[in-house]
């Protein structure tokens, strides 16, 4: 996922979470996951809320099923949350880098911004966002080769990163390797089934591949 879009989406989850009863959240960690599996809807949401208000990147996990949870509120909320926790360095200093290293990808400063987030991976190399941030810098910069390999190691710390998985398509479409394209963006869809907008990028590198294996014969 670029990073505007990783901005909007922790922007809509923090208006999401303003807007909610918090008198209706759970008042512990204890509460909370018993919430998630509850039946009614809107406490499974308010469980997402707190663990992705109060919780760490490992609690992504918990997230995680309710990508597919029957109700769209949960699912967005989810999502949105994951990205929350994600974007959740654990460091105030690497938190301010990566929040420099934003604002100069979206100043196209892209030389910029990598060495930023380089400074991050070399503070924190396990923190997979840094990774991610960089595969991006790197992507929109067109240096396909090293976004690709900033990618691999997002995978290796987060190996259901599905705005890494989505990154990997766009790059091998981009690469014109069309049937990776499709199984990665597959991927991405198959570990986070709202991203509808695959879907049609699947479509468009499948028609692409079918008139490259034409002009090859």
């Amino acid at each position: 996922m670029s990073n505007v879009a990783a901005r909007c989406l922790v922007a809509a989850f923090a208006a999401l979470c303003a807007a909610a009863a918090l008198a209706q959240l759970p008042a512990s960690r204890a509460q909370a996951l018993e919430s998630l599996d509850d039946a009614v809807a809107e406490r499974r949401a308010h469980a997402v809320i707190w663990f992705a208000q109060n919780g760490g990147p490992a609690d992504d996990k918990l997230l995680l099923p309710h990508l597919g949870d029957e109700n769209p509120i949960v699912r967005e909320l989810a999502e949105q949350g994951m990205w929350v926790l994600w974007t959740r360095s654990g460091d105030n200093a690497v938190d301010a880098l990566m929040t420099r290293g934003a604002e100069q990808m979206q100043a196209r400063d892209f030389a910029a911004s990598i060495a930023t987030y380089s400074e991050v991976i070399r503070r924190k190399p396990a923190f997979a966002e840094g990774w991610n941030k960089r595969a991006t810098a790197r992507f929109l910069a067109g240096d396909f080769k090293r976004s690709l390999a900033d990618c691999a190691e997002v995978m290796k710390r987060n190996p259901y990163h599905f705005g890494a998985l989505s990154g990997y398509g766009q790059i091998y479409f981009e690469l014109r390797q069309y049937d990776k394209a499709i199984e990665y963006w597959q991927r991405a869809l198959k570990v986070n089934p709202n991203l509808e907008s695959l879907n049609q990028n699947i479509e468009i590198a499948r028609k692409r591949l079918a008139e490259t294996r034409k002009n090859s014969t």
